[in-house]
């Protein structure tokens, strides 16, 4: 198959294989031209790199692989992770736990822990916009730590790391301010094996027969990883509000509740401790 010559010819490469967005976007990644200059301007010549670049990037996302893992980036919070086939992808709903946080962090000083860290996305969103708060990671993959050791190296946020299971990690430790966006989708939901969750980190999304194992485990555990007075967030499913603060309040918190997310849809509920 011959390279595109043009902007014009690339477009019309991916038309049929992946959404003019995503088609506009790997262009614009894979020439360095602008958004506007792609539109403007099809008949501009494209470099043989690019070219290359760009048809070989449409045929992996043509695949099914996600944009974020060809491009090895996702934004988040206005900034952008890196982001490999080890971690979950960042996504928009996951700010709604941010902004939660960060409206506990009083005076911008707390000791926060975020469980199951992944990318970083969210311990180092948290130390660069909270950047008086002491932030501790936990993961229990190696090669997930990896990937936010490295974020934080990029974006400048102070952050302590830990591999392990949970708060095992951090055993013995106390905390202000515990938030975690767990897996949380059911081991058997038909979701896992189509679209772009076919090619994130399994361990990552499913929980049990409900989707609620990790979820039950962490409130569990909490109060014991708590400081008085300190609160537990958690990022879930849309239909898992009732369940979520159902756990909470069994586990021994108060003043639980559920934030939800642009689309009205219940996202993260939180609790704390007496």
């Amino acid at each position: 198959m011959s390279l595109p010559r043009t902007f014009g010819d690339a477009l019309a490469l991916a038309r049929g294989q992946v959404p003019a967005s995503e088609a506009r976007l790997l262009l614009r990644e894979a020439s360095g031209a602008s958004a506007a200059a792609i539109v403007g301007f099809p008949e501009r010549a494209l470099a043989p790199d690019a070219a290359a670049r760009f048809t070989a990037w449409i045929a992996r996302r043509a695949a099914g692989e996600p944009v974020a893992y060809i491009l090895g980036e996702r934004e988040f919070y206005g900034r952008r992770f890196a982001v490999s086939p080890d971690v979950l992808i960042p996504r928009p709903e996951t700010e709604l736990l941010v902004e939660q946080a960060l409206a506990r962090i009083p005076d911008g000083t707390a000791d926060v822990l975020d469980l199951g860290t992944g990318s970083g996305a969210i311990a180092i969103t948290l130390a660069l916009e909270a950047p008086q708060a002491r932030v501790t990671a936990v993961d229990i993959s190696p090669a997930a730590l990896a990937v936010a050791r490295s974020n934080a190296e990029q974006l400048g946020g102070q952050v302590r790391w830990r591999e392990g299971s949970w708060f095992s990690g951090v055993a013995g430790e106390r905390f202000d301010l515990v938030v975690s966006n767990p897996p949380y989708v059911a081991s058997e939901d038909p979701h896992l094996l189509a679209g772009d969750v076919r090619f994130e980190p399994r361990g990552a999304l499913a929980s049990g027969p409900e989707g609620l194992d990790d979820i039950r485990a962490i409130a569990g555990a909490a109060p014991d990883a708590l400081n008085a007075g300190g609160w537990l967030l958690l990022e879930h499913g849309y239909d898992q509000g009732d369940a979520a603060r159902a756990i909470l309040i069994s586990a021994g918190f108060v003043e639980v509740a559920t934030a939800q997310d642009l689309a009205g849809l219940d996202r993260v509920s939180f609790g704390r401790l007496p």
